[in-house]
């Protein structure tokens, strides 16, 4: 198999379940959209929990000390959200979003824009904030197998699906965030290998699964939080670990 062909079965299924969701959609009442989305969200919540439990992992406690894990996850929120409300990153997604829906939906009502809108950000923070999408997408562009991708690809299908019922075709515009943002980490797995120490990985882990915190919290309709801004999140968690690793 090819580097990159982990992304491509992702886009795929992303495509198929949002178009099989947007005609299921049509179909369903208000009431039972909601009601779905509602599931995505407690799923989601519960995938989050469990990645955010990497935090108390004995290698990164090794790597670390017994207070570094919280510590290093909190710096990394907090540089993240600095740099990414400094370049806008949540309404540049926005923009993006607003900008494929004037193109694919010419004339459309200002609830569709919403809802596609809204799809779009949804859909794109799901499936490309957490582990699997990083881990997955270098491990493929290494040559070691797109065997995280592929299971990805499956769970991000029926996810699509459910999300295209409640949110119609701004679920399929997100496999082009899929496309941009796991093919280019297939690239930098492919250029650089294996960089990534095991406490590195633990606390990008924790951070990614606190950031489908906020995801889930948005899906559940509780609190629309920024989440698009604390995406350089996942950049810094990596890089102090090993700061703190090394000064240790």
């Amino acid at each position: 198999m090819f580097p990159g062909i982990g992304t491509a079965v992702n886009v795929l299924t992303v495509l198929i379940g949002a178009g099989a969701g947007t005609v299921l959609g049509h179909r369903m009442p208000e009431r039972t959209r909601e009601v779905v989305t509602d599931a995505i969200g407690l799923v989601t919540l519960l995938i989050a929990a469990t990645s955010a439990l990497a935090v108390r992992d004995d290698v990164l406690t090794d790597a670390v000390g017994d207070g570094g894990p919280v510590l290093i996850v909190l710096g990394s929120l907090v540089i993240g959200g600095v740099a990414g409300s400094l370049l806008r990153l949540e309404t540049r997604l926005e923009d993006l979003g607003t900008v494929l829906q004037r193109r694919l939906s010419r004339g459309a009502a200002s609830e569709e824009r919403r809802r596609f809108v809204e799809g779009f950000v949804s859909a794109s923070l799901v499936f490309c904030v957490g582990p699997l999408t990083v881990l997955g997408s270098i491990s493929d562009g290494m040559g070691t197998g797109p065997d995280l991708l592929f299971l990805k690809a499956t769970m991000d299908g029926f996810a699509s699906l459910a999300f295209a019922a409640s949110f119609g075709w701004g679920v399929a515009a997100s496999a082009l965030a899929v496309l941009v943002i796991q093919g280019s980490l297939t690239a930098v797995g492919a250029l650089l290998g294996e960089f990534l120490a095991d406490a590195q990985v633990l606390a990008l882990t924790a951070t990614g699964g606190l950031l489908l915190v906020g995801v889930a919290l948005r899906l559940l309709r509780i609190r629309r939080l920024p989440v698009g801004d604390l995406l350089p999140a996942l950049v810094a968690a990596p890089l102090l670990t090993a700061a703190v690793a090394a000064f240790r």
